[in-house]
C-alpha cells in the first residue's frame, strides 16, 4: 500500500509545517535520533544563547547580574514565564530552578503536613525510582516508616495505571499525593484533571512529575487546580544534560512559607538587605533555594523560543501523528517478530512508544550499530521517541525498515542481551 512506502513518508514531510525546524538542530552524524525522551538534541538557538550568556560573563563580570540581554538576577523568573504556557500556568506560577529531585524535596517539604492519622503519601508502583527515593527519605525525615506510610498504587498489568484505582486509594489517612503525568516506561498519560479534581474534593494536596510530558503533552495546571508540579528541561524541552528544572505552584498557595528556605527565595527588592529574617517572594519565586545556574539555564532560553513560535498544541498534534505512523509501520512490517506494543494505542499515549521484546537489550544495541539511537528500559522495553521538532516521517520509515532487517537477519544475536552501564 502507498501508506507503507518511502515516497508516502516523504510526501507527509513535504506537508509538515514543522519540517523546517529539523534544520535548527544538530543531528548526530549518520544517525536517526529516537531518544529525545531521555535527552533532547542541541539546537542552534540553544547554542547561541549559551554563548550569549558566556559573553555576558566575559564582558561584564559581576555586572551581568543586572545588565546585558538576560540579567542573571531575574533569569529564573524570566525563563519560568516562558515555560508557563507549556503547562497552562499563569504569570508567577512557574520558576526555573533546581533539578527534578531537588524540587520534589522542596515541594514535599512544603506540602506534606502529617496530622493525627493523616500521615501517608500516595504514589504508584510504576513511577521513576528517583521520585520514590525522595518520598521515602521525606517520610524518614518526619520519623515515619516508608513501608507503612508510602502507598504505591498497583498496576493491574505492569504497564498502566487505572485512575479509578488511584482515586480509591485517596483515603482519609493520605496527607499528600505525588504522581507522574506520563509513565516513563509505557508512555501512558494519566488523566491529571480527573485525579486533581478527586484530590481537591478530599482536601489532599496533589502534585505531578511532568518530566516526560512537558514539551510533548498539553497541560492546564492552573485551571485544573493542581497544587504543584515539577519537571526537568533536558528531555522534550532540549535544554541539555543537567539543565535547570522547573516547578509550578498554584497561586492559591502564594504567601505560604516554603519548606526549604534559601536566599534566592527572597523578594527581589529586599534580598540584598541581608536580614536574617527572610522576606519571601509572594509568588512561586519563594520556592527557589539557591543562586540561578546561569550557564545551565542559558540553552533553555534558546530552546523555548521555538516552543513560543510553534505552540504546544501543534507539537502535540505532530507527535501523535509520528507515533501513530510508527505503530502502523511496525504492525505492517513486523507482525511476526515477537514485538508487543506496550504503550497506549489511543491518544492517552505520550511522546514515546514502548516496544516489548524478550531480546530488547541486544536489539537496542543492533539498532544503535545500524544508526538508530533508541532507549532500553529493563527488563524488556525499547523506547522510541520521535520528536516533533526534529524527527521526520522519513525517519520513522527508515527506523522501522532497519528494525525489520535486524529481526529478519537476526543481527541482534551477536550482542549480549544485557544493558550497558547507561541504558
Amino acid at each position: 500500500m502507498t501508506l507503507y512506502t518511502l515516497s508516502h513518508a516523504q510526501e507527509r514531510d513535504r506537508q509538515d509545517k514543522l519540517a523546517p525546524y529539523k534544520n535548527e538542530f544538530y543531528i548526530p552524524k549518520n544517525s536517526i535520533y529516537m531518544d529525545g525522551n531521555s535527552l533532547g538534541l542541541l539546537s542552534k538557538r540553544a547554542e547561541r544563547t549559551l554563548h550569549e550568556l558566556l559573553n555576558t560573563w566575559k564582558t561584564l563580570g559581576i555586572d551581568g547580574w543586572t545588565e546585558g540581554e538576560h540579567p542573571w538576577f531575574y533569569l529564573s523568573e524570566q525563563v519560568g514565564e516562558k515555560m508557563a504556557p507549556l503547562v497552562g500556568a499563569t504569570c508567577g506560577e512557574v520558576i526555573a530552578t533546581g533539578s527534578t529531585t531537588t524540587n520534589l524535596h522542596q515541594l514535599v517539604s512544603s506540602f506534606y503536613k502529617p496530622d493525627g492519622n493523616k500521615t501517608k503519601i500516595l504514589a504508584d508502583e510504576l513511577n521513576f525510582p528517583s521520585d520514590i527515593y525522595a518520598l521515602k527519605s521525606q517520610l524518614q525525615l518526619k520519623g515515619y516508616d516508608p513501608d507503612e506510610h508510602l502507598i504505591r498504587v498497583k498496576s493491574r498489568d505492569g504497564r498502566y495505571l487505572q485512575e479509578d484505582d488511584i482515586i480509591k486509594a485517596m483515603t482519609s489517612d493520605v496527607a499528600l499525593i505525588v504522581l507522574p503525568a506520563v509513565l516513563y516506561r509505557s508512555g501512558q498519560v494519566l488523566n491529571m484533571e480527573k485525579l486533581t479534581k478527586a484530590a481537591n474534593e478530599r482536601n489532599i494536596p496533589i502534585g505531578f512529575d511532568l518530566c516526560h510530558s512537558i514539551g510533548s503533552v498539553e497541560h492546564e495546571l492552573h485551571d485544573w487546580g493542581m497544587d504543584f508540579a515539577f519537571w526537568c528541561t533536558y528531555k522534550h524541552l532540549n535544554g541539555g544534560p543537567g539543565s535547570v528544572g522547573g516547578l509550578f505552584i498554584h497561586e492559591k498557595h502564594f504567601g505560604k512559607t516554603p519548606g526549604l528556605a534559601g536566599w534566592f527565595g527572597s523578594k527581589k527588592e529586599s534580598q540584598f538587605d541581608m536580614d536574617h529574617t527572610m522576606d519571601p517572594a509572594e509568588d512561586v519565586g519563594a520556592y527557589q533555594i539557591g543562586t540561578p545556574h546561569v550557564l545551565s539555564l542559558a540553552p533553555v532560553i534558546g530552546s523555548l523560543g521555538m516552543f513560543e513560535e510553534v505552540g504546544i498544541a501543534v507539537i502535540r498534534s505532530k507527535s501523535l501523528e509520528l507515533t501513530g505512523y510508527m505503530m502502523e509501520l511496525i504492525e505492517q512490517e513486523l507482525p511476526d517478530a515477537g514485538f508487543t506494543i506496550g504503550n497506549p494505542v489511543d491518544e492517552t499515549r505520550g511522546g514515546h512508544l514502548l516496544l516489548e521484546h524478550e531480546e530488547a537489550a541486544r536489539i537496542c544495541k543492533a539498532l544503535k550499530e545500524d544508526g538508530v539511537i533508541p532507549d532500553f528500559r529493563a527488563p524488556n522495553g525499547i523506547r522510541l521517541a520521535p520528536v516533533a521538532l526534529y524527527n521526520s516521517f522519513e525517519d520513522i520509515y527508515h527506523t522501522v525498515q532497519r528494525l525489520k532487517v535486524i529481526m529478519d537477519e537476526k543481527r541482534y544475536e551477536k550482542f549480549e542481551n544485557k544493558r550497558s552501564v547507561v541504558a
